[in-house]
C-alpha cells in the first residue's frame, strides 16, 4: 500500500507541485482582489491582483513546479499568456458580478477556468523542456 501511495505521486509529483502553487497563487490572487475591491471598482482590483498574482505564480512555477531557470524568455511567455487569461478572468467577472454573483463565490469560479489553461499553457508551451520534446 505504502509503495503504491509513493508510486503515485512520483508519478504525478509535477501536477501535485502545480496544484499547490496553483492553489497559493489563487490565494494571493483572491486575498489582493478582495482587500483592493473595498477601494476601488471591482474590474481594477481584479487587474491589479491579477499582475501581482501572475508575479508570484511565474516565480513559483519556474522554480518549484517546473524546474526551470528563471529567463527573460519564460517571463515573457508566461506573462504574455497570461494577459490572455486576463480576458477571460475579468471576462468571467464582470459577466457572474453582472448576474450578482456573489464576489468571491466568482472569483473562485472563474480561478478554476484559470488553473486549468495556465497548467497547459505552462506545461506544453512556456517551460517545455529538452526532456519533454523527447517524450
Amino acid at each position: 500500500m505504502y509503495e503504491t501511495i509513493k508510486n503515485i505521486l512520483k508519478k504525478y509529483e509535477e501536477t501535485i507541485r502545480y496544484l499547490i502553487c496553483g492553489v497559493l497563487t489563487v490565494i494571493v490572487n483572491t486575498v489582493l482582489y478582495l482587500l483592493l475591491a473595498v477601494f476601488l471598482e471591482d474590474i481594477i482590483a481584479n487587474t491589479i491582483s491579477f499582475f501581482l498574482s501572475v508575479l508570484f505564480a511565474y516565480f513559483t512555477n519556474s522554480i518549484f513546479v517546473f524546474r526551470t531557470p528563471v529567463s527573460k524568455e519564460t517571463f515573457f511567455k508566461f506573462f504574455g499568456m497570461r494577459i490572455g487569461t486576463l480576458v477571460i478572468d475579468n471576462g468571467g467577472m464582470w459577466l457572474l458580478l453582472s448576474m450578482n454573483v456573489n464576489k468571491l463565490f466568482s472569483k473562485c469560479a472563474v480561478n478554476i477556468i484559470i488553473i486549468v489553461l495556465n497548467y497547459i499553457f505552462s506545461k506544453f508551451w512556456i517551460f517545455k523542456t529538452r526532456k519533454d520534446e523527447n517524450k
